[in-house]
């Protein structure tokens, strides 16, 4: 990996495309301590330290939501709107016919999802508002209808900011930018948590910080395992003859990744799991059964609450959820039929496999098989891990937010840039070897 990052920084054209991406994420981690004017920053950590979830829409968020700057919802709006989108050409053959009418069809997609962006930010930006207002995090601010829809504008302002930023280090720098962004607001927290735990405010000391580094470690080397992990299905092409032209068959495979949905269903189940706690929190001070009710949802529903029956609950919804998800977003990916279809206008047959409809079963099988093991990869990593390392190294787990998912995170961006980056130096040495 050092050698291909040595090999790339000696080529000019790669060269600024990494330093325009590195200087665009010096400029995203500035924004990023920029706080909303009238925060209670002190009020805004008693509220991270009571909500573990936060610090997971924080993680997204690249550390923005836990001072509350301008850019606190991140790029998670459009996370959202992408979602929702993929989601619609499952039920929308319009969506449909226009992914496949190449890049006509992408910027059209691509519009209608910044569209989406700017409502679902919206939307976003005024659930943080009140119940940071409710939680005494924004006492400092005159509140009336020009101050919420003040820090509605300034909150998505920022995602749509973030946003072309991504878009920007996608065209002009390396790797996919959304991704990145992440990657980046994620790596930019690890000197400050490390800081905080040796200093003694996560309640741990060297020791403990050691444990905690080891079992990172091995946790990471669990992931690269399985984000790399693939079930190669034999395809067999058949003889073809086109006009005068005879192409002879040739044997290749077509690789099912275990983990087809990436870090997709922890989102779905972080929105849901963070669903009651706002419900709660907007209910805070409403009369009997609803103020109950809110008291019920801030005390239980949380995954270190007053007793262990209501944190095994809370954490097997939670698995079961990401368990469910990874199914279901694994299928709206991975259509067997569509693959099917695709092999056979290629001539292509997998041996032993009828054409067409036994083709689509036989992947439909197995792609389900492949899944369980994805399910059983990301609920286990999202939150067994979590629980083990909190355990082992008496850190809370609300103090944990470079976990899980964070380490799965990080190591799935960065093999996906090391990846391009490798392509673009083949891709060099194809020319020079032409030249």
């Amino acid at each position: 990996m050092l050698e291909a990052i040595a090999n790339a920084l000696r080529i000019p054209e790669l060269r600024r495309k990494i330093l325009f991406t590195l200087g665009l994420f010096v400029v995203f981690r500035v924004l990023a301590h920029i706080a909303v004017p009238g925060t209670d920053q002190a009020a805004l950590a008693r509220l991270f330290n009571k909500n573990q979830f936060l610090g997971l829409l924080d993680l997204f968020s690249g550390g923005g939501l836990s001072s509350f700057s301008i850019i606190a919802m991140g790029v998670n709006p459009y996370i959202n709107a992408s979602i929702i989108m993929q989601l619609m050409a499952v039920v929308s053959t319009r969506i449909k016919e226009l992914q496949k009418e190449g890049e006509y069809g992408r910027r059209k997609i691509t519009r209608w999802t910044r569209y989406l962006t700017v409502g679902l930010g919206l939307l976003q930006a005024w659930g943080l508002t009140i119940l940071f207002r409710n939680q005494g995090v924004l006492s400092n601010i005159a509140f009336g209808w020009f101050g919420i829809v003040a820090i509605m504008i300034t909150l998505t302002a920022g995602t749509i900011m973030l946003m072309w930023f991504g878009e920007l280090i996608t065209e002009y720098g390396i790797g996919n930018g959304i991704s990145l962004v992440i990657f980046a607001g994620i790596v930019g927290r690890i000197p400050n948590t490390i800081y905080n735990l040796l200093s003694g405010g996560g309640q741990a000391n060297l020791v403990p910080l050691l444990i905690f580094a080891a079992l990172a470690i091995l946790v990471t080397a669990f992931i690269i395992e399985v984000q790399q992990a693939q079930r190669k299905i034999p395809v067999q092409s058949a003889q073809r003859v086109v006009g005068r032209k005879v192409y002879q068959g040739r044997s290749s495979h077509l690789p099912l990744r275990v983990n087809q949905a990436g870090v997709i269903p922890i989102i779905f189940a972080i929105s849901i799991m963070f669903f009651p706690v706002i419900i709660g929190n907007f209910l805070a001070n409403s009369p009997s059964p609803w103020g109950d009710i809110s008291h019920a949802l801030r005390t239980y529903w949380l995954p270190t609450g007053p007793n262990i029956a209501t944190d095994i609950l809370y954490n097997l919804v939670y698995f079961i959820l990401i368990f469910g998800f990874t199914y279901f977003y694994t299928a709206v990916t991975f259509d067997p039929v569509d693959t099917a279809d695709y092999l056979k206008k290629h001539a292509a047959f997998i041996p032993g496999i009828r054409p067409g409809a036994a083709t689509a079963q036989y992947l439909d099988r197995t792609m389900t098989r492949i899944t369980f093991a994805g399910a059983m990869f990301l609920g286990s990593i999202t939150v067994l891990v979590p629980l083990v390392a909190a355990a082992l190294t008496k850190i809370p787990t609300q103090n944990m937010y470079l976990g899980g998912t964070a380490i799965l995170i990080v190591v799935g961006v960065a093999l996906d840039t090391m990846k391009q980056i490798e392509t673009q130096l083949i891709m060099r040495q194809y020319k020079g070897f032409i030249k």
